[in-house]
């Protein structure tokens, strides 16, 4: 008796490599401009989404970690722009946030908040924009099923440096960090990896069904 394996790949190999983001400049301008202007513009509006959602937050009595829509912002924009550009988008978000401009939740900025508690999960963004990036150029975003697969392990990437981090840095015991920056946050950010999963294929539904040329 054997088990069938789910292929990593669900697109034609002359597809592979391409995200939503390919589509959403129309042909006549996409001519126009070098393929590494409309990236670069990629990258700089992906941050910049990425700090709008930061600008939603508001701390959690008893946790030094507050909730944000961030998670949103970095599963969109890494789906969007794939492998390279979204771990781009989301290192210069971060990036822009340690030289001391107020890109972090709360309005916070600088060095020390990466080392202090919220650190992990800001590095943790970097990985998961990427993860999700590089699932969604293999095809996993087309579908309802495989967006929701993509966005859900990119979810648990953040986690995974987000929670030892915050348990190192501020010294609580894993329950504690756990209990701290884990369980509060799971029902909403399941949510918004759903709403995420769920901009996908629709978004290429809609491309789909553009008349004529994009």
């Amino acid at each position: 008796m054997s088990i069938a394996i789910p292929p990593m790949t669900r697109v034609p190999v002359a597809e592979r490599g391409l995200t939503i983001a390919d589509f959403l400049v129309p042909v006549r301008i996409g001519e126009r401009v070098s393929p590494f202007l409309r990236n670069l513009v990629l990258v700089i509006a992906g941050a910049l989404l990425i700090y709008l959602t930061a600008r939603v937050s508001f701390a959690l009595p008893g946790s030094p970690v507050p909730y944000t829509l961030q998670t949103f912002g970095i599963l969109l924009v890494g789906g969007s722009l794939g492998l390279r550009r979204g771990g781009i988008s989301a290192l210069l978000y971060v990036l822009l946030g340690v030289v001391g401009l107020p890109f972090f939740a709360e309005g916070k900025g600088g060095i020390s908040v990466v080392w202090g508690a919220t650190g992990g999960y800001l590095v943790g963004f970097v990985f998961a924009a990427a993860l999700v990036g590089r699932l969604a150029e293999l095809g996993w975003d087309r579908r309802l099923g495989g967006a929701v697969g993509a966005t859900l392990f990119a979810t648990l990437v953040i986690y995974a440096f987000g929670v030892p981090w915050l348990a190192v840095s501020t010294g609580m015991s894993p329950a504690a960090a756990i209990a701290a920056g884990l369980t509060p946050f799971l029902l909403v950010d399941t949510v918004k990896l759903l709403v995420a999963a769920a901009v996908f294929p629709a978004a290429w539904w809609v491309v789909g069904h553009r008349p004529g040329e994009r």
